[in-house]
């Protein structure tokens, strides 16, 4: 007989034997809790990894980067206890002993990169209130480097990766790494990655990540290391991706191409200000529970998949981190019971703080079908679906990928049509669920997106990033990126609350008046049409010009004009800007220019640009596919 401590023995009270102390256990009484443990872990640090080549030094960047480096700490400064730490690499490493106690910096060259084994640890990270001073001087001399080292431009990506990883290892404590990369991209070892994409009869392979880069990740999601990659130089065509190691550890990569013009630098800053503002979890776990009868099949997102789906592992995490989960049943459920899910977060907070985050579920289950589509979601099946196929385009062929969204749709329309809908509907009449009216245009919208059918103009880096941008966007994101707002810039739309557009247009040329402006919004794009026959005054007023010929199309920054249209649009453009977790360039694109394409694309019921089919046939097809699968 075990002998149980007194402190967890509860009696019980009634006749159902409810436990006297159920209200103040969460556990007992609250669907969703957050438990503080006792035990404490290491703070996060923040580390800074500039790229010092020959390559940043001649085209001005680390200048650019030091400068912005310097303003982003000294907004810093009234969370002087966050711990910060620099490091700075060409063909080699540079780390910089921050101690308060010297008189001034140390900097300590590594050249043994490929063991690369840190010479003291004391110092490398200190509380930015200790190393302010310390920081600023060494932020001032970079830009003065000489290439006294390899002169060759060529700096492998995961020198930085490694080398950050190696401080955080050795300081025993998890973190955001940033890195400023200007040289060239490079691969290093063998690889089934992009870059060899030329040539070859598996079109899967290019967004398969290389076997280095995985085998880095998870390093980083052991310690972790959370890396967000900003590249200032170009991406070569047929080189190697560099987003695969940020986006398997929760970072991400930004691209700048050469910071060229205020409006990337602008962009810079805003993408590097929300990095380090971002409140975020580290060393994260998530375990999935589930009911007799159920089991997890499946996990889709951003992390380096493990052994079971019901049980993952993440570097970092924040607010906007989604993840997919799938459900599968091995026999019928009882009604009586329904469903229960429960999903356990564990992860440790900025300050060290250990923390798991319970979620339990109880879902009804029924036999009738009928049921079944009064519960569907559109916009719930287009984040699944979206989440599942970009994940399983590194395994299996796009063209089965889009196949098989057609073949789930059908059939579901199918069994609609047979179990769910009045018997008198004739063979020719379109039936559709209430609650999925949307999700054929939905599902068009992403069977043809240039992730899956790639365009004549869309390159691998951009097909690439665009996947991993997508995978992390939640619910309402992913609608609205497959379905763009479409929003005419009258001013009452102007005046209008963004959260509730009532002037949204169906995504159409249909919808464009050749006398009208019409803004796109969508997460990644931000996308102004200008028709050709707008009226003079209404360009005066938006674009401090009267002429459209003379109007410039392309990456613009409105001017702040003292009219009503022009704050109207400018405070829903910085309105929609927040609801988004990336920095945006207005596009501006005007009627009859070649640069409208740009435009097609997300007009999502058109046919688009790459060949994919417009709404009113995929509709069709669905429904005659349909009625075919009853006879």
């Amino acid at each position: 007989v075990s002998q149980v401590p007194r402190r967890l023995f509860q009696p019980t009270g009634g006749v159902e034997g409810t436990r006297v102390d159920k209200d103040r256990r969460p556990e007992l009484s609250l669907g969703s809790y957050e438990i503080l443990h006792s035990e404490k872990h290491a703070p996060a640090a923040l580390l800074l990894a500039v790229d010092v080549s020959p390559a940043a030094l001649r085209g001005g960047h680390v200048e650019f980067v030091t400068h912005q480096i310097h303003t982003l700490l000294s907004s810093l400064k009234q969370d002087a206890d966050v711990r910060v730490g620099l490091l700075t690499y060409d063909s080699r490493v540079h780390l910089y002993d921050l101690s308060p106690d010297l008189s001034r910096p140390h900097m300590m060259v590594v050249t043994e990169t490929e063991d690369l084994q840190l010479p003291v640890r004391e110092g490398l990270l200190v509380s930015l209130r200790d190393c302010a001073e310390s920081l600023d001087s060494v932020l001032q001399l970079l830009p003065e480097f000489g290439a006294d080292g390899d002169d060759s431009d060529d700096v492998p990506l995961e020198l930085p990766v490694r080398a950050g990883l190696a401080v955080l290892q050795g300081l025993k404590c998890p973190g955001k790494l940033l890195i400023f990369h200007s040289a060239a991209l490079i691969e290093t070892g063998n690889t089934n990655s992009s870059s060899g994409f030329f040539g070859t009869s598996k079109p899967k392979s290019i967004f398969q990540p290389s076997e280095e880069a995985v085998s880095l990740a998870k390093d980083c999601v052991s310690q972790g290391c959370g890396v967000h990659l900003f590249i200032l130089s170009q991406q070569d065509v047929g080189g190697a991706w560099p987003g695969h190691i940020p986006y398997l550890t929760g970072g991400a990569l930004y691209t700048y191409s050469y910071l060229q013009g205020d409006l990337d630098r602008e962009r810079f800053g805003a993408d590097l200000k929300q990095v380090v503002a971002t409140d975020t979890g580290y060393k994260a776990e998530l375990r999935v529970f589930v009911s007799k009868d159920l089991r997890v099949s499946g996990c889709y997102g951003l992390f380096v998949p493990g052994p079971s789906p019901a049980h993952v592992t993440m570097a970092t995490l924040d607010r906007r981190t989604t993840l997919a989960v799938e459900l599968t049943h091995t026999r019928a459920l009882d009604e009586t019971r329904g469903a229960a899910i429960q999903a356990v977060l564990s992860y440790s907070s900025q300050t060290g703080e250990k923390r798991s985050r319970v979620h339990t579920l109880t879902l009804r289950s029924s036999r009738h079908l009928q049921d079944t589509f009064r519960n569907y979601q559109a916009q719930t099946l287009l984040a699944f679906y979206c989440k599942k196929m970009y994940c399983s385009a590194s395994e299996r062929p796009l063209q089965e990928l889009r196949e098989e969204l057609q073949t789930e749709v059908t059939e579901a329309l199918a069994c609609y049509r047979k179990h769910g809908c009045s018997s008198s509907a004739s063979a020719g009449q379109l039936v559709l669920p209430q609650f999925l009216r949307a999700l054929p245009v939905y599902i068009n919208s992403l069977r043809k997106s240039e992730v899956l059918l790639p365009g004549l103009r869309s390159s691998v880096h951009q097909r690439l990033q665009q996947r991993c941008q997508v995978l992390s966007l939640d619910t309402c994101s992913t609608v609205r990126h497959f379905y763009p707002l479409l929003l005419p810039l009258t001013l009452p739309v102007a005046r209008s609350n963004p959260q509730k557009p009532e002037g949204a247009l169906r995504c159409s040329a249909a919808s464009l008046e050749p006398s009208g402006l019409y803004l796109i919004h969508a997460p990644l794009t931000l996308l102004l049409w200008v028709g050709s026959q707008v009226p003079a005054c209404t360009l005066g007023e938006l674009f401090n010009t009267s002429c459209f010929s003379s109007l410039p199309s392309g990456e613009v920054k409105l001017p702040a004009l003292e009219n009503s249209l022009s704050v109207g649009v400018r405070s829903l453009l910085s309105t929609l800007t927040s609801q988004v977790p990336f920095a945006r360039k207005l596009l501006v694109v005007k009627q009859g220019d070649t640069c409208e394409e740009a435009l097609q694309r997300h007009l999502v019921e058109d046919k688009s640009p790459n060949g994919g089919a417009s709404y009113a046939d995929f509709l069709y097809h669905l429904h005659i596919n349909s009625v075919r699968l009853l006879q």
